[in-house]
């Protein structure tokens, strides 16, 4: 569903119409686990309503699911469907409308309160992690339209509290390959990195140092970040299973043209997206957890084979520290249990 899709029921047979509702929030933000939403619901109405009032909901679940095959060594192995699903945030508020002249646009201002331990938006073909506000206006026990919009969420982590510091991090490989039938040579990957915890949309950089002690030119060095995520299910029998799947999230092609028996070094720029979930994020999202892996190939097509350096990422957002529900400079941001009216 798209973000601010119409949900609007059919029109209940009734003397009072609501012709539209909106709601009114910043435009593509990001909201932090632990702030405040805020905004507006705007009424246009066809006539008088008789005591209705706007209630605003804040929504957010999760969802898992894959089919496996079971008894695979046997004659009567079959395909089951393994699936999991959380409850994150599910509040409430009502208002009652204030005016009600017709035709008129009637705001209400609104903030909804949420936990500060939410596991950030995410979408996969296993599982998704989604958050949404919706708007509703009732009068006399029918709800006469509906609005909702569908919000990204960051959520946080206390890694910052657990690791306080951070030492620069070297990772080598190297590997000795045949060429040209009879010749030997070594090739040597290393990756420098000053540190490997980051913050989502935040600038990962590192230096790349490629050694080709062999008499063939190295012509690319391919760099990709690769999200490892582990899913939780259960089958029809309530056996638990688990699942890993690993994606490229970003990927970088440096042409190197190293030619035999020299060493090059490269400097690459990752940017991170804005909305990343938190490592080892099982503990908050329940039915999936999250590494994150920073793999340097060079490729050898001449020997048929490649030489592989990995670094492991850590991606952490700090959780807010002010308990006010003030929203964050340009995003918004999800309420605090201790919001107030």
């Amino acid at each position: 569903m798209e973000e601010g899709e119409d949900v609007s029921p059919p029109t209940q047979p009734s003397m009072s119409v609501v012709k539209l509702i909106e709601l009114v929030l910043p435009k593509d933000a990001i909201y932090l686990a632990g702030s405040c939403v805020q905004g507006q619901v705007v009424l246009t109405l066809h006539s008088t309503l008789v005591d209705p009032i706007v209630r605003v909901e804040l929504v957010g679940r999760g969802y898992v699911e894959w089919s496996e095959e079971v008894g695979a060594s046997r004659d009567y192995s079959r395909d089951v469907i393994c699936n999991n699903k959380a409850d994150y945030v599910h509040k409430t508020k009502t208002f009652p409308v204030a005016g009600k002249d017709e035709a008129g646009s009637q705001p209400e201002p609104y903030w909804e309160p949420g936990s500060g331990r939410l596991p950030s938006t995410f979408a996969s073909k296993i599982g998704h992690v989604f958050y949404y506000v919706q708007a509703s206006c009732v009068g006399r026990e029918h709800i006469l339209a509906k609005k909702r919009i569908y919000l990204l969420v960051q959520g946080t982590s206390d890694f910052h509290r657990e690791n306080p510091l951070q030492k620069p991090l070297f990772v080598e490989a190297e590997k000795k390959v045949s060429y040209n039938c009879c010749s030997q040579g070594a090739i040597g990957l290393q990756i420098q990195m000053e540190k490997n915890r980051f913050t989502p949309g935040e600038k990962v950089v590192f230096t790349t140092e490629v050694s080709n002690q062999t008499g063939k030119c190295i012509k690319t060095v391919i760099f990709a970040l690769y999200a490892h995520v582990q899913y939780w299910g259960f089958t029809p029998k309530a056996e638990q299973r688990s699942r890993v799947d690993s994606s490229a999230l970003l990927r970088q092609e440096a042409n190197t043209q190293i030619a035999p028996f020299n060493t090059a070094k490269i400097i690459s720029t990752f940017g991170l997206p804005p909305v990343l979930s938190v490592s080892s994020d099982m503990a908050s999202s329940k039915i999936m957890s999250t590494q994150y892996e920073l793999v340097g190939t060079v490729h050898l097509p001449w020997s048929l084979t490649c030489v592989k350096a990995k670094v492991p990422i850590v991606i952490a957002r700090t959780p807010p520290d002010s308990d006010g529900c003030q929203p964050q400079e340009g995003a918004g941001a999800l309420a605090r249990e201790d919001c107030q009216d």
